[in-house]
């Protein structure tokens, strides 16, 4: 009986081996299309929100992380710097609204270096099917209309919804969410303005280095998944 449970072990140890031994190579010889996707997904989201024929830079690795009140989280966010022939154009900026109706919401906002939005877009979000998650843009063009608008000065009244007398839409039966959405996109503006040329020039106290240099690029690829579970208001 001993013999045979020991025999039994060996088996099991070495069929335990020869898996891991296959995930890992499986995992080594798919990890460069992996990452050569994910590259793709981050600049099809990066490109919807700055148009490609404004700059020649490249614009997935032309990064910094950066830790800032205003981005709604204390976790480094990464801002993407476009650049035509070297000279500043826009940038894209991750950020965190945190008072979503179910939690974070987690955005990119594209600036030009006139202050203006260039695009917003969700990155992830748990807020409300049907409701809450017209944030979305393949659900509601809703994330469109902060294209073109303007950042006066941080006491900008405009920047609310229309219940709190703001110029942007909120939804019929949620405003929860997109007063969350707007008061992050301002906040994301409101600190571009204020660092536009220390981030392009790569200097700042609040700036933690180049994200590609560090590894930490962050990865937009499982950032677009939806989930949600109560009502919205």
């Amino acid at each position: 009986m001993r013999i045979a449970i020991q025999k039994n072990s060996k088996i099991l140890a070495l069929f335990a081996i020869a898996c891991t031994a296959v995930v890992g190579l499986v995992n080594e010889l798919t990890k460069g299309h992996i990452q050569t996707q994910q590259q793709q997904h981050l600049l099809t989201i990066l490109h919807s929100i700055i148009e490609p024929g404004r700059l020649n830079n490249d614009l997935a690795n032309d990064c910094r992380l950066v830790t800032d009140p205003l981005l709604g989280s204390t976790e480094p966010q990464t801002v993407y710097l476009a650049r035509l022939n070297g000279q500043p154009v826009a940038a894209a900026i991750s950020s965190v609204a945190p008072d979503g109706y179910n939690g974070n919401i987690e955005l990119i906002v594209a600036v030009n270096t006139d202050g203006s939005v260039s695009g917003v877009r969700q990155l992830k979000h748990n807020e409300t099917p049907g409701l809450g998650d017209k944030i979305e843009i393949r659900k509601s063009d809703w994330i469109t209309s902060f294209n073109g608008k303007v950042l006066r000065d941080e006491k900008d009244s405009r920047w609310a919804v229309t219940k709190d007398n703001g110029m942007f839409d909120q939804f019929t039966g949620a405003t929860i969410t997109p007063r969350a959405v707007v008061n992050a996109v301002k906040q994301t503006v409101s600190y571009f303005n204020k660092h536009q040329q220390a981030l392009f020039a790569g200097e700042g106290e609040n700036l933690n280095g180049a994200c590609r240099d560090e590894g930490q690029g962050y990865s937009l690829s499982k950032s677009q998944e939806s989930e949600s579970s109560r009502g919205d208001s």
